[in-house]
């Protein structure tokens, strides 16, 4: 068995939890996911079957969430989970945040949450923070392509936002952040990722009615690069990984080698007049 899944993970749910749910349904061990979500999230988990998981590096891995903001309360988390350190009587009326959301469009620098499991030293940062430790976290570079106000509910004081947005984005600092700006106070009460690259939300499978072999996705349904169909000598040359005549793709570009109509049995790099094994799954 070979291919992606487009799951959707439900609340209280560790992103692990469904590989290992998905090992036991299918007695397949090597599965993976491109992407952690917390428990208290939910949506689009992409999973990669067999040797679907060496395939993993050229999905596209953009990302779309759906988040709730709750503002006047701020916590060490940045989320739900974390306890209250800060809490404000300010009110915000929906053009405030409309107006606030507008300094995180672009590239941003984002101070990564100390809940999280970004390594420093070797260590993750929320052992540093349960053990007391202080420790200095580098901000990063993250891409927001969009991010808009889809609601507010001005007794709540909550907002319903849309965010797409590159791979490493923590949407637990946008709140935080967020509300910084407004000065008032603000973290995340909910998260439904829609999209992560070509995987989309109206397309996901719960784990309840999921069907392995029926879900199964074509890995060359979903990789969008150049694709070639691989003649009886292009095989022999993939099988004992030898490079193959260019056939009129641009240096520099990853291609998919296709046999028998919809198999992948490669990928490669044009390097001039030759294409180059990168993968092979013959």
């Amino acid at each position: 068995m070979f291919g992606f899944l487009n799951v959707y993970k439900p609340v209280g749910m560790t992103s692990h939890d469904v590989v290992s749910k998905l090992r036991k349904l299918t007695n397949i061990k090597q599965i993976g996911h491109t992407g952690t979500l917390d428990p208290f999230a939910e949506g689009v988990l992409p999973v990669c079957i067999g040797k679907a998981t060496r395939l993993i590096e050229f999905l596209e891995d953009d990302k779309e969430y759906l988040a709730t903001v709750q503002f006047g309360v701020s916590t060490t988390t940045y989320d739900r989970e974390g306890e209250v350190i800060y809490t404000s009587d300010k009110k915000l009326v929906s053009e405030d945040v409309k107006n606030a959301l507008k300094a995180f469009e672009g590239e941003i620098s984002q101070l990564p949450p100390i809940y999280s499991a970004i390594k420093v030293k070797g260590k993750k940062l929320y052992e540093y923070a349960r053990s007391g430790q202080e420790v200095e976290i580098k901000p990063r570079k993250v891409t927001i392509e969009n991010i808009e106000l889809k609601s507010f509910d001005e007794k709540l004081q909550q907002a319903e936002i849309l965010i797409k947005c590159s791979k490493g984005t923590y949407i637990r600092s946008i709140a935080n952040d967020l509300g910084q700006k407004l000065e008032c106070g603000a973290h995340l009460i909910k998260l439904v990722r829609t999209q992560a690259g070509r995987f989309r939300i109206e397309n996901s499978v719960n784990l309840e009615f999921l069907d392995v072999v029926e879900n199964l996705i074509n890995p060359i349904d979903l990789l969008n690069y150049p694709k070639i169909s691989a003649t009886a000598d292009d095989i022999e040359y993939i099988r004992n990984g030898r490079a193959l005549k260019n056939k009129n793709i641009k240096h520099g570009s990853l291609v998919i080698l296709i046999y028998n109509d919809n198999e992948i049995c490669a990928v490669g790099i044009a390097d001039n007049d030759v294409i180059k094994l990168k993968k092979v799954f013959l």
